[in-house]
């Protein structure tokens, strides 16, 4: 039936109780009349929010001759004959359009009447008000802006289903205006907390989102793959350590307020991409700190929630918060001693620590010594205690990797952790800036991974060489920026102030997908660009990153399609010179060497990409079509597409058209080609003649001598270190070590011991 009705040119009927397919339908009809439902842009001269304050005295009944134009949803509509009523919302509010027949163009009025809820319009008009009090605009023009093909929820009981609340925020946005105001006043604490710590003197910085070392906090880490420096990185879980550096560097005041990364659950207060403040302060300490948080939180209360200065209160989850004056500080041994009925300290018996954590069920190894014990009945037991601001001072070393220890017990560390209404919401210390001690707790750190401790920090040589260089005295703290929001905006959970929170990946069926795609399978907008057919579709949305992990994860076995003596005799066939003969040579050598170390499956293959890698240079010397005369003689031999691609990689500066490094095999391919003739260069200068006894300071003087072997070009050899992620200095010292890994290959200047004695 259907494929009858096609042939005849007809089109199906919609099903009228699918709103959905009868949007889409209307979609289509507008189009087809030559209306595009999704013009480019839109002039808007006003706001709803704007117009409303500046008309309030308007009188019922009054018109006005001013003339607007505004934008935004419609979100209500009702007719009587000749008149429409329209709410339109924009960003600031609502307003009624007021639509008579008679003042609009037949074809904007015959619009009116197609309009669905959920339409973007734009609309033109002078500002009236009615005889019933309504201010309104009462359109003379309106313009269909984006069409709305998929229905709102029901108005009267709008979306309060969480899950699709917060995987869906878009909808939860338009629907749910509170909760517009909640991310208003997100925008609004990041600011103030700006201002107030430019104020006072701090400068914001941005360091690196990853790190090849794990540092800064204890936490469970996501781990990446860097393709260009081929080893794999862990996403910030703090901005500690940089911070710190940039304070040994001089920076007196720095902050930086970023997104962290930690591998660990989910719940009401935690994320695991999440938003944080970290400061440091050169000659201060943890009062310092304690004097920051206190004018940094009253200042919030008062600037966002219009609390009076001295009288900072605010109200969270029902729980009355009085912020004003100077917080209570109080030992963590304390805290845990009420929460435990007797008094324990880092005196209190390891075994009766023990025994108290039993007690109340909470789970110890055996591993852990005193401080650990005490810390975690403080943070199972006593942290849910505290309403009130408090800061909790005095935390066993045990637990405080990077803070000073205290000089009347070195046992515990200048620390604090800031406790509102049972939650942690700053964690700060006295810095610890003895580089001896800080090269210690990692170490202790490293033995606490070798125990199981996933959340163990790694071991950071160049942290504590910075120390070495000195660092002075400061105070550090960080901040739960979103734990912040939270409180101020009176919200239970974290994904309540969290636009985008991590939800587990929505199941989308081949159905849904077939929904939404409809008729854009096959060629495209009048293009000759194709789309995927659907189960490709369905696959892809189903795979998402673990499809790329994967592929990264297996190793993949390339063909050369030639054995290494039919390789030979084909750069015998194109090259006489013993020079061309002997460079090849030394590639290939060195490619063996590195695919040994990077992709040992593929040894071959790398192999005789470098073996062939200059196969056309002698006969043709053609700059731009260098390598691709080799490809035809590669490919008419027997050889593949895969190395052939890997070969023309190396010429990819000279000729743009020519595919660019982007496997490993082929960025070492690019960085040794050129370095090899500048290493040799510099061996034919030596007493021996051989790369074996070259010290890398002779090659590095080479190197920056310009004059030195002119023809080797010196910006090449750079970018082939750039390609792989090394310094140039680097990338010579490990270059020559491989040409003295594989000689006499390549060792091609080596004299005779006693030959190079008589000289």
């Amino acid at each position: 039936m259907a494929e009858q009705e096609q042939a005849q040119g007809t089109k199906p009927e919609v099903d009228i109780n699918d709103e959905r397919a009868v949007r889409r339908a209307k979609r289509q009809a507008l189009i087809d009349a030559g209306v595009n439902p999704y013009p480019i842009k839109s002039t808007v001269t006003a706001h709803t929010a704007d117009l409303a304050q500046k008309y309030a005295d308007l009188a019922d009944g009054e018109d006005t001759a001013d003339i607007y134009t505004l934008a935004g949803r419609i979100r209500a509509k009702r007719g009587q004959g000749k008149l429409s009523f329209l709410v339109l919302e924009d960003v600031s509010g609502q307003i009624q359009l007021f639509c008579r027949v008679n003042d609009m163009p037949e074809a904007d009025w015959q619009l009116v009447r197609q309009l669905d809820l959920g339409d973007i319009v734009e609309v033109t008009g002078p500002i009236v008000r009615t005889k019933r009090g309504e201010l309104s605009l009462k359109p003379t023009g309106l313009r269909l802006l984006s069409k709305s093909v998929r229905p709102l929820p029901e108005k009267f009981h709008g979306l309060t289903d969480r899950e699709v609340r917060y995987r869906q925020r878009y909808l939860d946005l338009i629907m749910n205006p509170e909760v517009r105001d909640v991310f208003r006043k997100r925008s609004q604490i990041i600011s103030t907390i700006r201002r107030y710590m430019e104020a006072d003197g701090y400068m914001e910085v941005e360091t690196p989102m990853m790190h090849a070392i794990l540092g800064g906090a204890n936490a469970k880490p996501f781990v990446t793959h860097f393709n260009a420096l081929d080893r794999d990185f862990y996403l910030r879980i703090a901005t500690e350590l940089p911070l710190k550096r940039l304070i040994v560097g001089g920076m007196e005041r720095v902050f930086e307020i970023g997104r962290q990364f930690r591998n660990e659950g989910m719940d009401l207060t935690h994320n695991p991409e999440f938003t944080s403040m970290e400061a440091y302060c050169a000659y201060s300490d943890l009062e310092g700190m304690k004097r920051l948080t206190e004018g940094l939180f009253q200042t919030i209360a008062r600037e966002v929630c219009g609390c009076e200065e001295g009288h900072e209160v605010i109200t969270y989850q029902g729980q009355t918060v009085d912020m004003s004056g100077h917080w209570t500080s109080i030992p963590l041994s304390e805290v845990a001693s009420k929460a435990v009925g007797e008094h324990v300290d880092m005196d209190t018996p390891i075994e009766h620590l023990r025994e108290l954590c039993a007690a109340h069920e909470i789970e110890w190894q055996e591993n852990w010594g005193s401080g650990k014990l005490l810390f975690e009945l403080y943070d199972e037991l006593g942290e849910s205690t505290l309403v009130n601001p408090t800061f909790v001072c005095d935390y066993p070393e045990e637990v405080s990797p990077l803070s000073k220890r205290k000089d009347e017990d070195p046992r515990l560390t200048d620390r604090f952790e800031l406790v509102i209404c049972g939650h942690e919401y700053a964690n700060a210390f006295s810095e610890l800036n003895d580089p001896v001690d800080q090269a210690g707790r990692f170490a202790e750190q490293v033995a606490a991974k070798g125990f199981g401790d996933d959340e163990a920090m790694g071991y950071d040589y160049d942290y504590v060489r910075a120390l070495e260089y000195g660092m002075p005295p400061a105070g550090g703290i960080g901040y739960g920026i979103d734990r912040m929001i939270m409180l101020f905006c009176d919200q239970p959970a974290i994904r309540d102030v969290l636009l985008f929170p991590q939800m587990k990946p929505e199941t989308v069926t081949k159905a849904d997908i077939a929904a939404q795609v409809g008729d854009a399978l096959g060629k495209r907008g009048g293009t000759d660009v194709a789309a995927a057919d659907l189960d490709a579709i369905t696959a892809d949305s189903e795979a998402g990153a673990s499809a790329e992990a994967a592929k990264q994860a297996e190793p993949q076995k390339l063909e050369p399609g030639l054995t290494r003596d039919q390789a030979v005799d084909l750069l015998k066939q194109y090259n006489e010179d013993t020079f061309h003969i002997d460079h090849a040579q030394t590639l290939e050598a060195l490619m063996r060497y590195y695919a040994q170390k990077y992709d040992p499956q593929n040894i071959d293959f790398w192999g005789l990409a470098g073996l062939l890698h200059d196969l056309d240079w002698e006969k043709f010397q053609d700059e731009v079509n260098h390598t691709v005369k080799a490809s035809e003689l590669i490919l008419a031999a027997g050889g593949t597409e895969d190395l052939c691609h890997a070969i023309q990689t190396h010429n990819s500066d000279n000729n743009p058209d020519l595919p660019k490094p982007e496997r490993k095999m082929e960025k070492v391919l690019f960085a040794i080609d050129e370095l090899t003739g500048l290493i040799q260069a510099a061996a034919k200068m030596r007493p021996s003649g051989s790369v074996t006894d070259m010290p890398v300071k002779s090659l590095k003087k080479k190197f920056k001598d310009k004059r030195f072997a002119a023809g080797c070009d010196r910006a090449v050899i750079t970018k082939g270190a750039e390609l792989n992620g090394m310094e140039v200095n680097d990338l010579l010292a490990e270059v020559l070590e491989a040409m003295k890994a594989i000689a006499p290959v390549g060792d091609i200047y080596a004299k005779d011991p006693e030959e190079a004695s008589q000289e």
